[in-house]
């Protein structure tokens, strides 16, 4: 029997809960068995040792590796609010005023964070919505229970247009993007194919789609497109999974709330036992609450969609927390998979398997628990090739008191968590991660990787943990794809921002062959971390526009670029991080190459087309079957 069969069978078995006593023989020799074949394997390259627990894992809302103890730096400052490092390189500076963007203020219930409706927070987009070629910002914003009872004015969501000179203009009204609305989530996507993108903002309560109208205005027509929806959406992504040309819409849902009657400790929408964190009073669940549903829409190519969740096999039939979703093609086989990063239940990896469904490959693959057999409290998913071996891996932040997974994909849609086995496992254990994302900071052809971070429990900043509510970001430099170490953070430089971070988007905003991040803070402004790394090394960005049979704006096409012998492979993903979008150009570190040798650019209609790339340092696009038909010059 192969790992990959033994592993599916193993899965079946623990399936059943509690164990029959006709499986739990097998239960337990598939537990030993796997333990067999999975030793020599990492005998030859031992795993950075894991920090012990202080105690056993208590229960409560949220799925943890159980209480640490304190991390702190050598001011006696937790080390999810300390740790600067004077004299440390910068590579981030926090330019949110400099840009004009000090004006946006999100709001989500109350300080206190009585329920679990106030605490995740929102994302944020980075998208060109005038299409001028330069990238704007568009921030979901939450709401208060007064607002949602009409009894107080909703907070906005906001769109800021770039106006090519380091600064932004708040655009909102003019657009129609107020949303107003307690929003979450959202999606960038040219779902009708007019070259001009379209947004997707997910909500409690009825979702909006934004349809762009070409000259800065939009008008929401999800109730005519019929993905309004209600209940409480979080996480969206865009994608043709059925390969007709046109995106369609998978959007997951996180936990049923009564605004009127919400969950709390002692009452019949939650249990005490889930209001709780370290053995004191917080929020009620997500644990002990009933999961929404997700929903895959159908794109029928006359301005609305169709549900064929159940049919294809995706509509959370477990119940499980959504939050970050992306399609992605993890096997390689020209059909866009489907990954969601579940908050405390087994995350999911659903392969398309053509004609409209998807099979369940989440234990199988190894992506449904980390390398201890557990669940984690998963919010964002990163997606991307950081080997340069030419597969996706998967990277998903989680809760505090656990460690941030990275899932090293060996082909086939066959994962394992390396995440102690890359060197960053334990510094990540006191953070709290939202938003994450694969990237090439410095250029140098390996995509590094960022985390935003903050806590949901206020309560955390009055007890001797070691942890905090406001958190700095983390960013983890790629070491030619076998390890990771930690960019320090440089003192009063962005990542040494301590911040209730959530969404987080990354793309080049300024286009100079930088990528930037923007970072959505719950109840306060955003940060913008703008890059301002200089080692001379070389670049190229991409927007890949898509032919006939191909979606517009090129999502679920890879292109493989060759510089310097070395191939590096870049995907346009709509969604991912935590219920963000980012820039859909991708973007290439050439490090010293002086060219780029090769270029291929697979179509999600199926054609494989070679590039000519006429230059370094500047910005194409590629039209399917025509080349490069725009050269931007920086």
């Amino acid at each position: 029997m192969s790992f990959r069969s033994l592993q599916t069978a193993c899965s079946i078995a623990g399936e059943v809960k509690p164990p029959h006593a006709t499986t739990m023989r097998l239960w337990i020799l598939c537990w030993f068995v796997q333990l067999t074949l999975y030793l020599p394997f990492t005998q030859a390259s031992p795993p950075q040792e894991k920090p012990k627990q202080t105690t056993a894992s208590p229960m409560g809302g949220a799925s943890t590796g159980g209480p640490y103890a304190p991390v702190m730096d050598d001011k006696k400052r937790p080390i999810t609010a300390g740790g600067f490092v004077d004299g440390a390189p910068v590579v981030f500076v926090d330019a949110t005023k400099s840009s004009g963007l000090e004006s946006f203020q999100h709001v989500s219930g109350t300080p206190e964070k009585k329920f679990i409706l106030e605490a995740p927070g929102s994302g944020v987009a980075i998208l060109d919505f005038d299409n001028d070629g330069w990238p704007d910002i568009y921030l979901v914003n939450g709401s208060t229970f007064e607002a949602l009872r009409g009894k107080q004015k909703p907070p906005r969501a906001a769109l800021f247009r770039n106006n090519h000179n380091g600064t932004f203009t708040d655009v909102t009204a003019a657009a129609g993007l107020g949303n107003e609305r307690w929003g979450f989530g959202v999606a960038v996507g040219d779902y009708d194919n007019d070259g001009w993108p379209d947004i997707y903002v997910t909500n409690y309560g009825k979702n909006r789609l934004y349809h762009n109208n070409h000259d800065g205005t939009f008008n929401d027509v999800a109730e005519k497109a019929g993905v309004a929806l209600g209940g409480w959406s979080t996480g969206a992504t865009f994608g043709d999974f059925d390969g007709d040309g046109r995106l369609d819409l998978y959007v997951t849902g996180y936990v049923k709330f009564d605004v009127d009657n919400p969950p709390a400790p002692g009452t019949a929408g939650g249990r005490f036992d889930n209001c709780s964190y370290r053995g004191k009073p917080t929020m009620c669940g997500p644990r002990g609450l009933p999961g929404e549903r997700n929903y895959l829409f159908h794109n029928n190519g006359d301005g609305t969609f169709t549900d064929v969740s159940e049919k294809a096999g995706v509509a959370n039939q477990k119940g499980y927390y959504g939050f970050g979703t992306a399609f992605a093609d993890v096997n390689d086989d020209g059909l866009l998979d489907l990954i969601v990063a579940n908050d405390s239940t087994p995350n999911y990896l659903f392969i398309n398997k053509g004609a409209g469904t998807f099979e369940d490959d989440s234990l199988a693959s190894g992506f449904a628990l980390n390398g201890d057999g557990r669940e984690q409290a998963s919010m964002g998913l990163a997606v991307g090739d950081y080997r340069n071996d030419g597969h996706l891996s998967l990277y998903v932040t989680n809760f505090s008191d656990d460690y941030f997974t990275l899932y090293r994909n060996e082909g086939d849609a066959n994962f394992d968590d390396v995440t102690f086995e890359a060197g960053i496992g334990a510094i990540t254990i006191p953070f709290l991660g939202w938003g994450t994302g694969f990237l090439d900071f410095d250029n140098d052809g390996w995509k590094d990787l960022f985390a935003a971070n903050g806590h949901v429990y206020p309560g955390v900043d009055q007890n001797e943990w070691g942890i905090t509510y406001r958190q700095r970001p983390l960013l983890f430099r790629n070491l030619q794809g076998k390890r990771f170490e930690t960019v320090p953070a440089a003192t009063g430089s962005g990542l040494a921002a301590v911040i209730s971070a959530r969404g987080a988007a990354f793309g080049d905003l300024f286009n100079d062959g930088k990528i930037d991040v923007v970072l959505n803070n719950i109840d306060g402004p955003l940060t913008l971390l703008r890059n301002v790394v200089d080692r001379e090394n070389n670049w190229i960005g991409l927007k890949l526009v898509g032919g006939s049979k191909s979606p517009r704006d090129g999502i679920g096409a890879k292109a493989y670029l060759t510089a310097n012998g070395m191939t590096q492979r870049a995907d346009v993903i709509s969604g991912g991080s935590y219920c963000s979008s980012n820039d859909l150009r991708l973007h290439f570190g050439l490090g010293k190459a002086a060219r780029v040798e090769k270029l291929v650019i697979r179509w999600p209609s199926g054609k494989d087309e070679v590039v000519l790339v006429p230059g370094l340092n500047r910005i194409f696009t590629v039209e399917e079957g025509k080349g490069v038909v725009e050269d931007r010059h920086r």
